[in-house]
């Protein structure tokens, strides 16, 4: 699983807001799909936002492959009018709780039924690719739902995962789930160090 690299903000748009990669977004992206070319991969599934799928569609065509859209694996904010970077929100507490309390509730989703449309979407995906290995490139409250209910942890937001960062299931025929690693970011730090 790969959370989008950093998006634009996007404050009261007429419609949902759908915020397309800045330029430091689609720098993690590249480096992310780098790095997966290193990795025998399969298939790549995205979210239909146009942060998950242009972060999906630079990694596919350094791979070869085509990208294939699910739309359950969209964000809880999907039909929001605004898009503010977590980092962002973190700083203004009064925006954090504002948007907070709306989430998911622009669409009428409730959280039980994100939930359910997550895990269900993310098991299709594994149950249509036994012995394959897939990217999944989503966004934070996806994956935190899904990692989250492999875990046992039903708290919302319990991690944060990084822009373009991997954090890797290891799924059974049997349907055991095992997250394997959380947030890798190894292959974001490499250029900086460089």
């Amino acid at each position: 699983m790969v959370r989008h690299g950093l998006p634009e903000r996007i404050l009261g748009a007429k419609g949902p807001a759908d915020p397309g990669l800045r330029s430091e977004g689609r720098s993690q992206a590249e480096r992310l799909a780098t790095h997966l070319s290193a990795e025998h991969i399969d298939a790549i599934y995205s979210s239909p936002l146009r942060r998950a799928l242009q972060t999906a569609e630079l990694a596919a065509r350094q791979l070869g492959l085509s990208v294939q859209v699910i739309d359950d694996l969209a964000e809880v904010d999907r039909y929001s009018s605004s898009y503010i970077p977590m980092e962002e929100l973190r700083r203004d507490p009064d925006l954090w709780t504002v948007l907070s309390a709306s989430a998911g509730r622009d669409g009428g989703e409730t959280r039980e039924a994100f939930r359910q449309r997550v895990i269900t979407a993310i098991e299709r995906v594994i149950e249509t690719n036994p012995g394959r290995r897939v990217v999944v490139v989503s966004h934070g409250a996806v994956m935190n739902t899904y990692l989250g209910h492999i875990l046992g942890i039903d708290r919302e937001l319990w991690f944060e995962p990084r822009y373009a960062s991997i954090s890797r299931v290891l799924a059974s025929r049997r349907g055991h789930r095992n997250v394997d690693s959380l947030n890798e970011i190894q292959h974001l730090c490499r250029g900086a160090l460089a």
